[in-house]
């Protein structure tokens, strides 16, 4: 409970700078601007330039924040990082540290030094802080980005070529008798909504879902055309040995 106020400002589907500046006034304490990072507009629509915002929030002496919500560390799908917005103007940038960057569920503010003591000195921080196995799970993932970025899951589910995913789900499926199927991967809600990947399925009986389902542990395919398929995509080459042993179970039950 702050007790701030959050004066939208704009319309639907168009937003000028021109917009934010009218909004400002004497209690005004920061600009702000929201990333879309779990929907997208098409059609008939405007938004700002973040430099051009950072430029007008500079000229009226307000700090302007950032909130990018999934906060992709490394380029993906044309997704603003954090160190993009910061370069161009931003004084602070919100982001998670699950989603895109892979980590544990936390909210990390970076930017300005002054601004971020001002925060850490806040009473709500200490209630809001992330916990110490929080923090040591972040740092871990952070380690990796460092020269291991291939084993943090959501990266290599993102980042691995369609001929490695189809030579896993050929060995998947000649461990179960099943047949390879070309697919496509959605990455889906609060990281990339519109983005499509090319993936391959090993494709099972329709009627060993329910099973797989109900399987320890569970086993969650997609049914289509009377098929069970099991994106191998989202796999690792050890779990695709995991998935075969179930698909056995299930059909020996």
């Amino acid at each position: 409970r702050s007790g701030a106020r959050l004066r939208e400002v704009g319309t639907t589907n168009r937003t000028r700078v021109e917009d934010y500046e009218a909004a400002i006034g004497p209690e005004t304490a920061l600009v702000l601007r929201v990333h879309q990072s779990n929907f997208r507009q098409v059609g008939f629509t405007e938004s700002p330039r973040l430099g051009a915002l950072a430029q007008m929030a500079k000229r009226a002496g307000l700090p302007l924040v950032d909130d990018l919500g999934s906060g992709a560390l490394v380029e993906l799908e044309g997704e603003p990082t954090p160190a993009s917005s910061l370069a161009a103007g931003s004084d602070l940038v919100c982001f998670s540290g699950d989603k895109l960057l892979g980590g544990p569920q936390a909210g990390i503010v970076a930017g300005a030094a002054e601004l971020v003591e001002r925060l850490r000195r806040h009473p709500l921080q200490r209630a809001l802080r992330a916990d110490k196995l929080s923090l040591a799970a972040l740092e871990g993932t952070l380690a990796l980005y460092l020269d291991r970025p291939d084993e943090i899951p959501v990266l290599r589910m993102l980042r691995e070529s369609a001929e490695a995913v189809r030579a896993r789900a050929e060995t998947l499926a000649a461990a179960v008798g099943g047949s390879v199927e070309e697919t496509v991967a959605r990455v889906g809600g609060g990281a990339l909504p519109l983005a499509e990947l090319p993936s391959y399925a090993c494709a099972v009986e329709e009627e060993l879902s329910g099973p797989l389902r109900l399987h320890e542990p569970p086993v969650l395919a997609v049914v289509r055309d009377g098929r069970t398929l099991l994106d191998c995509r989202t796999l690792t080459d050890a779990e695709a040995g995991e998935v075969a042993e179930a698909v056995r179970a299930c059909r020996s039950r």
